[in-house]
């Protein structure tokens, strides 16, 4: 199924997810990048819970072949999630879901690089005169559609009493 001349196509994986059927759909006319849609797909994918740390990807010569594609485009694509911490590649094995959302925290640095690239896609949205509460409810929105881990419990109190502040002209 080429990209050449399709509106959008899609290839489905039942083996990633032990039987789930997973989608992977791409635009042909979009401005982004071919192998950058394969990457955010997978990643909508793992947020999402339909791939799991563990699940199989097809090969990068398989994908090609099912998206009429060249190899080098998904081996973009597949090196840009590795790099990211979400793939490990092995020539035996082949491409692995290395994490998920139930894994543990991300790694170091992981967050300060997200925190920059939000500020620009939020900077985008109050530039074209999207709103707070509007980009708010776009956020909350998007993280619902994702299988977030159940939340930490809050930190224990301290056992100790909070001190209080020194009143005016004591000193401790």
């Amino acid at each position: 199924m080429p990209l050449q001349g399709l509106d959008s196509c899609s290839i489905s994986n039942r083996a990633a997810t032990n039987g789930a059927i997973v989608i992977l759909s791409l635009d042909p006319h979009s401005e982004v990048p071919i192998y950058q849609q394969i990457r955010d797909r997978v990643v909508e994918a793992v947020a999402a819970g339909e791939l799991v740390a563990g699940s199989p990807l097809p090969s990068t010569r398989q994908l090609a072949t099912d998206l009429g594609i060249n190899f080098h485009t998904v081996n973009k694509s597949y090196d840009l999630l590795r790099s990211e911490g979400l793939l490990v590649l092995n020539r035996r094995s082949g491409a692995l879901v290395q994490r998920d959302p139930g894994t543990g925290p991300p790694a170091a640095g992981f967050t300060e690089q997200w925190r920059t690239r939000l500020r620009t896609l939020l900077a985008e949205a109050v530039a074209q005169g999207v709103d707070g509460p509007a980009a708010l409810d776009a956020c909350a929105a998007t993280l619902a559609s994702f299988a977030l881990p159940a939340p930490l419990a809050p930190p224990a109190q301290s056992a100790q009493p909070a001190q209080s502040a020194p009143a005016q002209g004591e000193t401790r």
